[in-house]
């Protein structure tokens, strides 16, 4: 689950344009400040709603005709035809799983769905340990070739690509990226909480993102940031959960492991040029765990804001990097 609220705030003098929908299991929203008089908030929303539907026909796991659910049903040692950007976001994923150490994979397709987070059937039980082994069999995105001259990808195990950790990233950066096409220069894009934005806010400073305090039985903001020409996503494992035997089990699959993850990290923030990249930054750094994450973090050169909860607290934390983001009184 997604994490980040945005504190619009009505502007006396600029009222944004604000569009929204659904999409990817989820909602999407633009509000944008003074676009190009030609430009109507009707041609806004039919082009956003076309870009958003491009990229669930490729990555969504929900539909059996998109191009990620027609690559995972291939046969093994089957070269597969992609389109660019399916080919740009699966690189994209194998980079980031390649520097976590392999704490990130795209691979686990099959033990999402095994412990009913996928488009499959939700359980209330964890699944049986032979199972997991026989899926982590063919876990690993060391089973993946990419040819990149002809943008052909082999599977060389019976696995399942889920890039769900950075389609919606990718789907906001899309969306950005169109904007600023349409001469569009002030603007807020979030599609699952996932968010990117440009120039100033209609109050004429940057636009106010608050991070949630990950509580689960209300919602209140952990902290407030001041953002402009970044993106920034959120990974936190305490909404999407089931309990069974006094246990949770949390829906961030540990793809070194099979089994969800266990420890006090739950809810990393990433602040980045790319918002696809955030996404999946933030992934691979709550299944790190909180040393590990701030370790990993730093030697990539990430603004990481972490939280933890160690017995009945919230304990905060970041990278240097983020430090330029925070308010001055929590510096």
């Amino acid at each position: 689950m997604l994490a980040l609220i945005l504190l619009a705030g009505c502007d006396r003098q600029t009222p944004p344009v604000q569009l929204g929908g659904d999409i990817m299991g989820t909602t999407w929203g633009v509000s944008y400040i003074e676009g190009p008089p030609e430009l109507t908030p009707g041609q806004v929303q039919q082009g956003v709603e076309a870009l958003l539907a491009q990229v669930n026909l490729s990555m969504s796991t929900y539909r059996t005709d998109s191009e990620i659910s027609t690559f995972n049903a291939i046969d093994t040692q089957t070269w597969f035809s992609s389109s660019a950007e399916f080919f740009a976001v699966l690189k994209a994923a194998l980079d980031v799983g390649q520097k976590s150490k392999g704490a990130y994979d795209v691979t686990v397709g099959a033990l999402v769905d095994l412990w009913g987070f996928g488009p499959g059937d939700i359980v209330d039980a964890p699944p049986a340990q032979d199972e997991i082994a026989d899926l982590m069999s063919r876990v690993g995105q060391s089973n993946l070739r990419l040819d990149v001259q002809n943008r052909s990808i082999l599977k060389q195990s019976d696995l399942s690509v889920d890039v769900s950790s950075l389609a919606k990233g990718y789907a906001v950066d899309r969306v950005a990226e169109w904007l600023s096409a349409q001469g569009v220069r002030r603007y807020m894009v979030e599609v699952g909480g996932e968010m990117r934005l440009s120039g100033l806010s209609g109050r004429g400073d940057p636009w106010r993102i608050a991070i949630e305090e990950p509580k689960i039985s209300e919602r209140s903001i952990a902290i407030t940031l001041s953002l402009t020409d970044v993106a920034i996503a959120t990974s936190g494992d305490y909404r999407n959960y089931f309990e069974a035997n006094g246990r949770r089990y949390s829906h961030s699959i540990d793809p070194r492991t099979g089994y969800p993850v266990t420890h006090d990290l739950v809810s990393v923030t990433v602040v980045h040029q790319s918002c696809m990249m955030a996404d999946a930054w933030a992934t691979a750094l709550t299944v790190l765990g909180a040393e590990k994450a701030m370790a990993v973090a730093q030697a990539q050169g990430l603004a990481v804001y972490f939280i933890r909860r160690l017995d009945d607290e919230f304990v905060h934390s970041q990278t240097p990097l983020f430090s330029a983001y925070l308010p001055a009184a929590e510096l």
